[in-house]
């Protein structure tokens, strides 16, 4: 099986009331570890690189990497995406390059300015055999390039969705119901607490999401910045040598829901280099003469592995789907 386009994924997810996986690789080791959780589990999955992956990496590696996990795992539909396109130039590059899915990013422009761009992304990608992801609204936080302060941040308006799809043409629409990018996705401020004193994040505004499913029945929306955070990783990292206060994510029950509706699509990025970095803090920790990169990315690798099996399984539900 060659790389494949979203299309057929997200149809079924619509119709299945599950999600696709959407993980940021950067590395070897970040590749193998969720295409082989994503193959054994029989699950679609989507590797999407930003620009700053591409920047880390180099295209070329990356795409050949990814065509690597392709020929290692033939029974699962396996899409490559750009993430956070924020040009026509770059979104080109990857659908040049060998990209069967790019988003293009210009939710920070105006409403008329993010038509004309998508627009102009969907005719070319189109015409080359590649979909399109666009967004409307933004999200709060930092990944890669994409950098929001809190409180500049901007739910999506439902009355604009139709319109918008209408318009451009895109094959699928990232929305903002108070997702947020990073480990660091909400302050104190905007948490309470528990019981156990642990920060507990706002609810996600589903009443959002739902009236954009009325607005727009049967097409794929998308979710970024839903990484959930798992306090046992940052307690590690923090055991070890870290330094994360307060780093708080989506919880996975509210991710499930939206998944179970009509989000095809979940973004998921911080988990993984949090499962990397904490057992990597803790191997050296346990193996200060060690200097192998071998011996602690191993371990690193198999951390990666597990958490895209919990996720596939228990969030996403993506699992035998393929």
């Amino acid at each position: 099986m060659s790389l494949v386009t979203t299309t057929e994924m997200f149809k079924k997810a619509y119709d299945g009331g599950y999600a696709i996986g959407a993980f940021n690789v950067n590395n070897m080791e970040i590749v193998q570890g969720i295409t082989e959780a994503a193959g054994e589990l029989n699950s679609p999955v989507i590797l999407q690189v930003s620009k700053g992956a591409r920047a880390y990496a180099n295209h070329t590696y990356l795409v050949k990497l990814v065509e690597a996990a392709v020929i290692e795992n033939p029974q699962i539909p396996i899409a490559l995406h750009l993430d956070h396109g924020d040009s026509f130039e770059l979104c080109k590059s990857c659908i040049d390059g060998g990209f069967t899915s790019v988003m293009i990013d210009a939710s920070s422009k105006s409403f008329e300015e993010n038509i004309a761009l998508t627009k102009q992304v969907v005719e070319y990608a189109h015409a080359h055999g590649v979909v399109v992801e666009a967004e409307l609204g933004t999200l709060a936080g930092i990944e890669d390039e994409v950098c929001v302060e809190s409180g500049n941040e901007a739910y999506t308006r439902p009355e604009e969705v139709e319109e918008f799809v209408d318009r451009t043409g895109c094959d699928s629409l990232a929305i903002a119901i108070g997702t947020s990018h990073g480990a660091y996705k909400f302050t104190a401020d905007q948490c309470t607490r528990n019981a156990d004193g642990i920060l507990v994040p706002p609810p996600l505004r589903f009443d959002v999401l739902e009236e954009c499913i009325k607005r727009l029945p049967g097409f794929p929306i998308v979710l970024h910045g839903s990484s959930s955070v798992p306090q046992e990783f940052v307690k590690m990292v923090n055991q070890y040598g870290g330094n994360m206060p307060d780093a708080v994510g989506i919880p996975e029950e509210q991710l499930r829901k939206a998944a179970q509706l009509a989000v095809c699509k979940i973004n998921i990025d911080s988990d993984i280099r949090l499962a990397m970095t904490g057992t990597i803090r803790k191997y050296f920790a346990e193996h200060p003469d060690h200097f192998d990169p071998r011996q602690y990315l191993k371990p690193a690798r198999q951390a990666v592995k597990e958490m895209v099996a919990h996720k596939i399984v228990n969030v996403l539900g993506s699992n035998g789907k393929a």
